[in-house]
C-alpha cells in the first residue's frame, strides 16, 4: 500500500469526491465489498483503490486486497476517521475503487438481436435507484440490452451501481439516446415498439412476447406522454386490484419480462 492518508484535504481524496459526485467524466466510483468483487470479475479497468484504516482482515476482504495487489492496482489506506468523507453510504464497508467508465454498448446490443430478442428502453428515469434496480431485473430476465434516454439518471453513478448489484457492469447499455433515434433504430432492426402505460386496455399477458420487441418504460412520476405513445406500435398495462394505481418501476419491468420469459419457455424461444 501507499503511505497512509491522514488529511481529508489530501488532493487525491478531493479527486475521489469529485468522481463520487459525478464531476469527473470517464470515471466511476465503486463502493463496498460486493461491488468491488463484481468489478474485478468484469472487464472494467480499475485505476485505484482506497481502504479504511480499520478495513477488516476477514478472508473475503483479504482476497480482494490480494487480487488487486496481483493486478498492480494502487491501494491507499485512509485514516478511519476521514474515510467517511469519501464514502457515499451511511455505513461504509471501508473500500472504494475508482474505475474507468464502461464504453457505450449499442453495437453489442445489435449483435445480440435475434428473432425473439427483447430490449428495454428507459425514457427519462430520474431516480438512480430505480434505474439500477431495473438493470438488475433486466439481467435476471436475460434481455439483449438496455437503452437509456437523455435526461435520465446516470446509470453508473454510485447509487445506481449499488441498486443494480453489479448488473450494470454486465448488461449491454446504450446511454444518452434520443427518443426518435431509438424508435428509428428499433424499426431498422425489426423490433416492435411496446410501451407499458396505464392508458392501455391490453393486459401484458395478452401480448405476443415471442416477437422481437423494444419494451419502453417512462418514469414513475410522469409515465409516457401522449406525444410519445402515438409513435409506439403497441401499448400494454398490468391489471391491478384494490384501487392500486401503479407499481414500482422495477417491479413493473419484472412482471412483464418474466411473462415474456414464461411464453418463451413454453415454446423454447429465448429472451436475450
Amino acid at each position: 500500500m501507499k503511505d497512509k492518508i491522514i488529511s481529508r484535504d489530501n488532493e487525491r481524496l478531493k479527486s475521489v469526491r469529485r468522481i463520487r459526485d459525478g464531476k469527473t467524466p470517464g470515471t466511476i466510483f465503486i463502493e463496498g465489498v460486493r461491488l468491488a468483487e463484481e468489478v474485478l470479475r468484469s472487464t472494467i479497468a480499475v485505476n485505484e483503490c482506497f481502504v479504511s484504516g480499520d478495513f477488516a482482515n476477514a478472508n473475503r476482504k483479504t482476497a480482494l486486497i490480494d487480487e488487486m495487489n496481483r493486478r498492480g492496482i494502487s491501494i491507499s489506506e485512509v485514516d478511519a476517521n476521514i474515510f467517511p468523507s469519501i464514502s457515499d453510504t451511511a455505513n461504509s464497508q471501508g473500500i472504494v475503487l475508482i474505475g474507468k467508465r464502461p464504453a457505450d454498448s449499442k453495437a453489442q446490443i445489435e449483435k445480440s438481436l435475434h428473432d425473439s430478442a427483447l430490449v428495454i428502453f428507459l425514457h427519462e428515469i430520474g431516480d438512480p435507484a430505480n434505474l439500477g434496480a431495473v438493470l438488475r431485473t433486466a439481467e435476471a430476465a436475460g434481455v439483449a440490452g438496455v437503452v437509456i434516454s437523455r435526461d435520465s439518471a446516470d446509470v453508473f453513478s454510485s447509487r445506481a451501481l449499488r441498486a443494480s448489484m453489479g448488473s450494470s457492469l454486465r448488461v449491454p447499455i446504450w446511454e444518452g439516446a434520443d427518443f426518435s433515434e431509438v424508435i428509428l433504430w428499433s424499426n431498422e432492426h425489426g423490433l416492435r415498439t411496446t410501451a407499458a402505460d396505464v392508458s392501455s386496455k391490453i393486459p401484458y399477458s395478452q401480448i405476443d412476447w415471442l416477437r422481437p420487441r423494444l419494451l419502453i418504460f417512462g418514469s414513475e412520476a410522469h409515465g409516457l406522454g401522449g406525444d410519445i405513445i402515438e409513435h409506439i406500435d403497441e401499448v400494454t398495462y398490468i391489471p391491478m386490484e384494490n384501487n392500486v394505481e401503479s407499481l414500482n418501476l422495477a417491479v413493473s419491468c419484472g412482471v412483464i419480462l418474466f411473462e415474456a420469459n414464461r411464453q418463451r419457455q413454453i415454446t423454447g424461444y429465448r429472451i436475450g
